[in-house]
This record gives C-alpha cells, structure tokens and sequence, in this order.
C-alpha cells in the first residue's frame, strides 16, 4: 500500500508512480550534452550545462522533500529503515570503488608504468627519460616532445596539513552532535552541527586557495604529466565529495531545528554522518598517500 491504513504506519511503504526519477534524467541529459558541448569548444554549452544542474537541483529539491514529508508523517516503518540503511550502504561502497580506481591508477603509475618505461626496453625509445616519481626532473613524465611545463610538486605543509586538521575536527564535532541527539539535547545538536558545516565549508575554502597556490606560483596544473592529473583528479573528486557532504549536513542541521528526528529514529543524519566519516578517511589516505609520498 501506498498510504497509511487507519493512520498506522504500513509494513512496508511503497510510493506512489512519481515523476522524479524521469525528470531527474532529463536534468542529467542537459548537463551531459552541455559539458559534452562546452569541453569541445561550443561556448554555449556551458549554458546548457548550467541550466541542466539547476533542473537537477530544482527536482531534487522536490524528490526529497517528498521524501521529508513521508518521513515525518509516519508512513515508514521499521523495514523501510532497514532498507535505507542498505541502500547508504551500498552507496558508501560504490564510494570506495570509485575512490580505489583513482588509487589504483596511481599506485599502478608509481610502482609499474613509470619504472617500466625506463628500463632497457624502452631507452632506445626514449633515451633521456628518468624513471624518478614525483615527475619534476625535465623528462621524468614529460612526454618526448618537452609539452609539459616545469612544475613543481605540492608538499604537505602546510595548506593539506590544516585541511586534514579541519576534517579531523569536523568528525569529533559530528560524532558530538550525534550522541547530543540520542540524549534528546536538541539544542547542543544543532550547535555542533552548525560548527561541522563551518567546519567542512572551511575546509573548502582553503582547497580553493591552495588550487591557487599551485596553479599560479607552482605551475602545477591538470595537464602537468601524470602527477599533475592524477593530483587533481584525486584531490578535486574528493573536494566535490565534500561539497556534496557539507550540503547534507546542511539540511540535516535545517531539519533538526524544525523539529525533525527523534533519539530514537534518526537514520536522516546517520547516513550523512556515515557518508562525512567515509569522506574523512578518504582524506586520510589521500593526505598519506599523495602528498607525503
């Protein structure tokens, strides 16, 4: 059934047809085609791209504050929880995945690619090529032409170091809230939730300025060979990883001060708090990985 029986909560609720899921594609249709367009040299496709993410974000707001509405009226029951729990669950794993590719990739560079062009195979192809990681040295992962400017590599002092400071900060603050919440001290909640969300816009901010630092006064961009690419691709998806956290920490702040969740039903800000966690130790790996080693 779609609806409550007799204002009791359904076993299993289940929606009616919806419009959301079709209207949402449609969004991502513009925003593909425009990017598609715009990349390839067609200025007006970043109109297009823009008016597919404001479609996007007009039906997600819309989807989910169905959603809200649903929530709040009593029509999900307990197995409806359990299934949202498995669906963040599965959702956080496809996370990992994602993030492991780009792992991969430079795991596979370091260890493999850039080695095995330097070995004796290989050296009457490119004689003057120097196996060395990072690719800073003239010719290390330049290609045989020079194209790749000089650059030079981004160190973990001290812009990283602060944002890794922030991230930590930020999931103490969260998990406080969190226990705030299941003792029904609603106000100490939203404090600390407020203070996660500066926190995470914080951390934003500072990763803008240090994309500054390195494209202005290092020269490090997303074409400076292989590491210029996978520093980016590696650092600018968990940026966007982060955006996309801080906004659902955003919303689940607003809802906390109109009232919504209860100590003992509150899985709306355990997926957000899952999904900022998982952002956490992503950063983590990065921060070990990328920029000290």
């Amino acid at each position: 059934m779609s609806a409550a029986t007799h204002g009791q909560t359904p076993y299993y609720f289940v929606p009616g047809p919806s419009r959301h899921p079709i209207m949402a594609a449609i969004g991502l249709l513009f925003v593909i085609f425009g990017a598609g367009q715009w990349v390839n040299g067609h200025g007006w496709g970043a109109y297009v791209l823009l008016f597919g993410l404001l479609w996007w974000a007009f039906v997600l707001q819309q989807w989910f504050r169905q959603a809200i509405g649903e929530s709040e009226g009593g029509q999900y029951s307990d197995r409806i929880d359990v299934s949202f729990r498995w669906s963040m669950s599965w959702f956080i794993f496809s996370e990992v995945m994602f993030f492991a590719a780009f792992f991969g990739a430079l795991y596979w560079t370091r260890v493999h690619s850039v080695p095995n062009l330097g070995d004796l195979e290989n050296a009457l192809l490119w004689p003057d090529f120097k196996a060395v990681w990072p690719s800073v040295a003239a010719g290390a992962t330049a290609s045989p032409a020079g194209i790749v400017e000089p650059f030079t590599t981004m160190g973990p002092f001290w812009l990283p170091t602060i944002n890794t400071a922030l991230l930590l900060t930020s999931g103490v603050t969260l998990t406080i809230a969190h226990h705030a919440l299941r003792e029904n001290h609603r106000g100490k909640t939203i404090a600390f939730m407020w203070l996660t969300v500066l926190l995470g816009l914080t951390f934003l901010f500072v990763q803008g300025y240090e994309y500054h630092h390195a494209y202005t006064e290092l020269n490090l961009k997303l074409s400076s060979g292989v590491f210029g690419s996978t520093f980016f691709m590696l650092t600018g998806f968990h940026g966007f990883h982060v955006f996309v956290g801080m906004l659902m920490l955003l919303f689940i702040t607003i809802r906390l001060m109109k009232g919504h969740f209860t100590p003992e039903r509150h899985f709306g800000f355990e997926g957000a708090a899952w999904y900022w966690h998982f952002v956490d130790v992503v950063w983590l790996g990065l921060y070990v990985v990328v920029y000290w080693m």
